[in-house]
């Protein structure tokens, strides 16, 4: 991936090298290059603005600054604003670490405080809604004369929300699950998730029997003899992957039919993570099913059940 259009030329070529290095050395995947290559062009755009010719002219002072502007003018919450320092901080320490500058100015640099945000997750009640609503949507639209033509793609919304909620999966991973990485007698997808890492995740009877359904009523009509496919599970009417986009249209659609607000896919993941932690899951183990490298990471979801914090802590501590 090269940098966008808009970089500035003077700082064009150290930029490519940095997101050739992280695309091959480090496996990031194109969404992730895709967040670097803007945040560095804001900081790049930011310091042509301000008179630095180049690279190695950029001061602590310069990226303070940019920080801040980041704040006042954009108005960026403090977790983006530390996604965006991440960036900085990995595209300096590579200039160094290459001798293109001298001394790595983000040294000096300190992390904006942030505060723990809890994520938004659905109650089991609206997930149960949420899985019902495809079918529900199907039964009043086939009623209607002319409603439903082509395949039924309603099945195939079932079996996204199914997999999503089974498997803690992230839009981008059910975009690009292979039709060949579920694996119906084991009842586990192998997923690949951030950095091009795999993990298997077990699914349940439900998962099952919709993805069933969806492969052999809808998805054999979608399918083209072209190839178009890619091996896909999931695929658009026009017999193509579905973009992660697309995704975010059917979870928001469904969840609007089911009454719900403000629901998008992400919250999908949280409430699987939630939930399994809530029925007694091990803390590592949820951590391997959703991917991710650091156990801090998962341990966010152990402060979002209040009420089953307060049942435990009256059951087990004595002067409760």
């Amino acid at each position: 991936m090269s940098p966008r259009p808009d970089v500035p030329e003077a700082f064009a070529e150290p930029c490519r090298a940095f997101l050739a290095f992280v695309r091959v050395e480090c496996g990031l995947v194109d969404n992730t290059l895709a967040a670097y290559s803007r945040d560095l062009r804001d900081l790049l755009n930011d310091l042509e603005s301000w008179g630095v010719k180049s690279i190695h002219a950029a001061s602590p002072r310069d990226l303070i600054r940019h920080m801040a502007e980041l704040r006042s003018r954009r108005e960026l919450s403090s977790a983006s604003i530390a996604r965006h320092l991440a960036t900085i901080r990995m595209f300096f320490r590579f200039l160094a670490s290459n001798r293109v500058i001298e001394q790595d100015p983000t040294d000096l640099l300190e992390r904006p405080t942030q505060w723990q945000r809890l994520p938004n997750l659905l109650s089991a009640a609206n997930i149960r809604a949420l899985l019902a609503a495809p079918e529900l949507h199907a039964a009043l639209t086939l009623t209607q004369p002319g409603e439903e033509r082509g395949p039924p793609l309603w099945m195939r919304d079932k079996a996204i929300l199914e997999f999503m909620y089974a498997c803690g999966l992230r839009a981008s991973e059910v975009g690009t699950l292979e039709l060949n990485s579920v694996k119906p007698t084991l009842r586990a997808a192998i997923v690949t998730g951030k950095g091009n890492k795999q993990r298997m995740i077990p699914f349940g009877k439900p998962a099952l029997a919709a993805m069933e359904r969806y492969t052999e009523r809808c998805r054999a009509q979608l399918v083209k003899p072209d190839g178009r496919d890619k091996g896909k599970l999931f695929l658009s009417r026009t017999g193509r992957p579905l973009e992660r986009v697309a995704i975010w249209q059917i979870v928001t659609r469904y969840a609007a039919l089911a009454g719900l607000h403000k629901v998008h896919p992400h919250m999908l993941r949280h409430s699987f993570a939630t939930h399994m932690l809530v029925g007694g899951a091990d803390l590592r183990v949820v951590q391997d099913l959703l991917g991710h490298s650091n156990i801090a990471t998962t341990q966010v979801y152990t402060r979002v059940d209040g009420p089953r914090l307060k049942e435990v802590h009256r059951k087990f501590h004595p002067r409760a």
